[in-house]
């Protein structure tokens, strides 16, 4: 697998004890990719070997930037990572401001790019840095535990199920700052999940894992909409696309251009040229050879079928595309006896009337 200055590149194979990891894929050097897989399937160890924390045989480089090969291994104080673990590991004898800037030193000789000031107010910590971490919510402690590690200036940033010790209203607390890392600053993130509502909010690569291997390696919604992945066999499967919100209506409802096509969304909060998140479940599609004339439903958007896959006896799922040139995948999850009725075939052009849209995430 060849370098190159805008790709992280991992490809290990080792034992340890009784497991094997073979594992080779190339992630982008911008945004969040997310090791997705069930327990025990590798995310973790991939982490530690990319930090330099374990030993496996194989190449990892960084851009151009070659940490491990069979000739060399950069030990890991000579890595320039952020490692953010699943419980945040403050000092407790340390204040918010003194556990922020202790990753200084380690950062001697760096271009200090990643400000204090600016690291605060990304993760809206301004009002806790005189405090102690036993004062602190567990989604507080876990900003500060990613501000640590930003400030250490790292050219990647590592993050080991970040919101798995988080209750539900922690985790909604926090994942707004995660977006926020993702729009304002360029480091790579690499990010270890089984929560698949944490991929499609935050990811935009998706490295797919199962018994120590790499099962599949694509931008997001490619992966999500692949029919040879188990996405799809969930009862609340969806795509999720990339859009830019074009208008806010009076009456709250926001226009968002994706792909060329206009889909309408609740616009609480959203302003015009934001880029956000369109996420459409599957069953939330129905499809029509024509358009309707009158319906509740507001998204009744031109799409051309990909292709049919059978679910079990009675339904089917239907991969459309939004665009002409095949990109924008998702899916309608409707009965066998529709297809049959409709008799849908792949390449007809039809109708998907979306009956409602969410927002995965803003930017």
């Amino acid at each position: 697998m060849q370098t190159s200055a805008q790709s992280i590149m991992v490809n290990l194979e080792g034992r340890l004890g009784s497991f094997m990891l073979d594992v080779a894929f190339q992630a982008p050097m911008r945004g969040i990719t997310a090791l997705f897989g069930p327990s025990g399937c590798g995310k973790t160890t991939i982490l530690r070997s990319v930090a330099g924390l374990r030993h496996i045989p194989g190449a990892i480089a960084i851009g151009t930037d070659v940490w491990q090969n069979s000739r060399s291994f950069r030990p890991p104080h000579e890595r320039p990572v952020g490692y953010v673990f699943q419980e945040p590991s403050l000092f407790p004898h340390l204040s918010v401001r003194r556990n922020l800037v202790y990753g200084r030193d380690r950062a001697a000789g760096s271009s200090g790019a990643i400000r204090f000031d600016d690291v605060v107010d990304l993760l809206g910590l301004s009002h806790l840095v005189d405090r102690d971490p036993a004062h602190l919510s567990g989604g507080e402690r876990q900003r500060v535990s990613i501000g640590r590690a930003l400030l250490s200036q790292p050219r990647l940033l590592l993050m080991d199920e970040p919101l798995s010790a988080l209750d539900r209203m922690a985790k909604d607390e926090i994942l707004p700052y995660f977006e926020a890392l993702h729009a304002n600053l360029s480091i790579p993130v690499l990010l270890v999940t089984h929560d698949i509502a944490e991929v499609e909010r935050l990811a935009d690569h998706l490295v797919v894992l199962k018994d120590g291997r790499v099962v599949h390696a694509s931008p997001l919604n490619e992966a999500l909409t692949d029919p040879n992945l188990p996405f799809g066999r969930s009862r609340d499967f969806a795509a999720v696309l990339a859009g830019t919100v074009t208008r806010v209506d009076p009456d709250g409802l926001a226009a968002i251009d994706v792909f060329g096509t206009e889909i309408l969304a609740i616009g609480d909060g959203l302003d015009v040229n934001q880029t956000v998140r369109v996420r459409i479940v599957a069953s939330d599609v129905s499809l029509a050879r024509d358009r309707a004339t009158q319906s509740s439903i507001l998204n009744l958007v031109p799409a051309r079928i990909v292709g049919i896959d059978p679910m079990g006896a009675a339904e089917a799922n239907v991969r459309l595309s939004l665009a002409t040139d095949g990109s924008a995948h998702f899916v309608a999850r409707v009965s066998r006896r529709s297809v049959a009725s409709l008799d849908l075939r792949a390449d007809d052009r039809v109708v998907a009337q979306i009956k409602s849209v969410s927002l995965a995430a803003t930017r």
